[in-house]
């Protein structure tokens, strides 16, 4: 059965249906909630929140874009919604985890699995661009956290947060921008040479 059969199914009550959508698409909202919080509890109950608003929301769903891209904007904006409360809440920053189980994140390093140096090197390397990340605005966290973790388009991007393409570029340059002054701040990075 194709995914367009099953959101139809889904749409006239079908609990099945809905249950293999979620089961198709679980590790990547699950994926995207734990590198916005990072905290895998709070990870799992908003990729549960945002599978119910998925549920309760089928009706909304056009098609205009794809399924996959409509539950991660729902989980981006339940990740963005719990941020915000914490934040008030604790009054203090939050953190993005670096570390995935799926593959495919731009960031994602080389395996040298023998070579514990280099297994250091990594892991210190996803402590500061964590770090950086975590001293950024929500907004400029976010685009970064969907485009270099997530691996997702520009225009895929622009659908989750209903920007247009050439706005999603501007933010997510900006956002580059502002993690590397964090880094060089803080003594991480290297300021470019007048011959770079």
């Amino acid at each position: 059965m194709t995914e367009q059969e099953l959101i139809a199914r889904a749409r006239a009550g079908d609990h099945e249906a809905f249950a293999q959508l979620v089961a198709l698409h679980q590790n990547r909202v699950y994926s995207l909630a734990l590198r916005m919080v990072r905290h895998p509890e709070d990870a799992a109950d908003l990729a549960q929140e945002a599978f119910l608003s998925a549920w309760k929301g089928l009706s909304r769903f056009h098609g205009d874009a794809a399924f996959s891209t409509w539950l991660y904007r729902l989980t981006s904006n339940a990740c963005i919604d719990f941020l915000r409360r914490e934040k008030r809440r604790k009054n203090a920053g939050t953190l993005l985890s670096l570390d995935s189980e799926e593959e495919g994140g731009t960031l994602d390093l080389p395996d040298h699995s023998a070579d514990p140096q280099s297994l250091l090197e990594q892991s210190e390397v996803r402590l500061l661009i964590a770090d950086g990340l975590s001293a950024l605005s929500e907004g400029h966290r976010q685009v970064l956290t969907l485009r270099e973790i997530s691996g997702l388009s520009y225009a895929e991007i622009g659908q989750i947060l209903g920007l247009e393409e050439g706005t999603v570029k501007s933010r997510i340059s900006r956002a580059r921008l502002a993690l590397r002054k964090k880094l060089v701040e803080t003594g991480n990075f290297s300021p470019r040479s007048s011959s770079e």
